[in-house]
């Protein structure tokens, strides 16, 4: 008996940690079973913070509310070097080399609300604000160019709405995992590459080059589902988890360049939560995409040039509860690879309702 009411408790506490509320059922359920005239204990409340925001833990119970505001700001830099000529021997190039230096800033605030339909069914919607600017660092370097070519583009507005559903497939009263099954869809409410401005460039001879954007995009553009599989094993004082996804992209007709089919991605999340005591905890874990190749109809020198790009994040989070319905969510992720971005800075606060 003692151990199945062990069980139950754990299990709790855990939703309320997935939520950035630990404590509050156990706060709850300390109260509701302390004897009059003794302090509840807090010491078996176990706070975990998720990182990744698309990794939830046990469900928001029926007739439960949670919204959540946040702000997530990203920085990216990357060199490309373009040559287009011919190779004399091994050290030397003729023709024209190109040095290009990009460095993007991105700032996502966003509100979303979630609700939970029995205990183990629950839905989302997102709602995101972008903000995005864009530098470009050029020059010719065989052209007998002197200066840099410097370009800056800006683009802010509404992002592309979700939504989401995520059921919970076993209880887990046998100590084991438990297993969430899960379905995002993302809208195309904000303006894809495809929307913004652009300019064409021709070279000399009137051949086409490719297109450059005017302004920043504040969306992808295109339709997006997403199924996943959740597994959260709770270990007191700590939380295991783990999550596997594909990202479908729907294609598309885009007027003047074709049919236009993005890339699918692959997507591999894992961690470890762990309490350092009944209000505070952090999180360690990675995040992995298989981004696939993308596919342009008439190709204008925006396909996609590998077959596959990773895009790899190690992220760090930490959580404050700051009381019953409210608390408080940090984490920082770092690029662990050339196509990540080099830091991303989130920030989370969700209420109970």
């Amino acid at each position: 008996m003692e151990r199945r009411r062990f069980s139950r408790h754990t299990r709790r506490c855990v939703f309320w940690c997935a939520l950035g509320l630990a404590g509050t059922a156990g706060v709850a359920r300390a109260e509701s079973e302390a004897p009059v005239g003794e302090a509840p204990e807090e010491t078996a409340q176990t706070p975990v913070v998720f990182a990744d925001r698309s990794v939830r833990g046990v469900l928001t119970p029926g007739g439960v509310t949670v919204m959540e505001t946040s702000l997530t700001y990203s920085h990216s830099t990357s060199t490309a070097v373009a040559i287009e000529g011919f190779t004399i021997i091994p050290a030397l190039v003729v023709g024209l080399i190109n040095v290009q230096q990009t460095q993007r800033d991105t700032l996502v605030s966003a509100i979303s609300m979630r609700r939970g339909f029995g205990n183990r069914f629950e839905a989302e919607v997102y709602l995101p604000y972008v903000v995005r600017h864009e530098d470009i660092r050029q020059r010719e370097i065989l052209d007998g160019s002197a200066a840099d070519v410097i370009t800056d583009t800006d683009g802010h507005g509404l992002g592309d709405v979700e939504a989401s559903l995520r059921y919970q497939l076993n209880r887990g009263w046998s100590g084991g995992p438990l297993w969430i099954l899960n379905l995002r869809v993302k809208s195309r409410t904000g303006e894809g590459p495809f929307d913004v401005d652009r300019e064409t460039l021709f070279t000399d001879d009137g051949e086409r080059i490719g297109d450059v954007l005017l302004e920043q995009p504040t969306g992808s553009g295109f339709w997006g589902f997403q199924p996943s599989l959740t597994m959260v094993y709770p270990t007191e004082p700590g939380v295991l988890y783990g999550n596997v996804s594909y990202f479908w992209n729907q294609e598309k007709r885009v007027d003047g360049v074709g049919e236009v089919d993005p890339g699918d991605a692959i997507g591999l999340s894992l961690g470890m939560g762990f309490a350092i005591n009944s209000r505070t905890a952090f999180n360690l874990g990675y995040e992995h995409n298989v981004v696939l190749k993308s596919s342009v109809e008439n190709d204008s020198g925006i396909e996609s040039v590998f077959d596959y790009n990773h895009v790899g994040l190690v992220t760090i989070g930490a959580s404050q509860r700051l009381s019953r319905r409210f608390s408080l969510n940090v984490s920082i992720g770092i690029g662990a690879t050339e196509a990540a971005p080099d830091v991303q800075i989130a920030l989370r606060i969700p209420t109970a309702f």
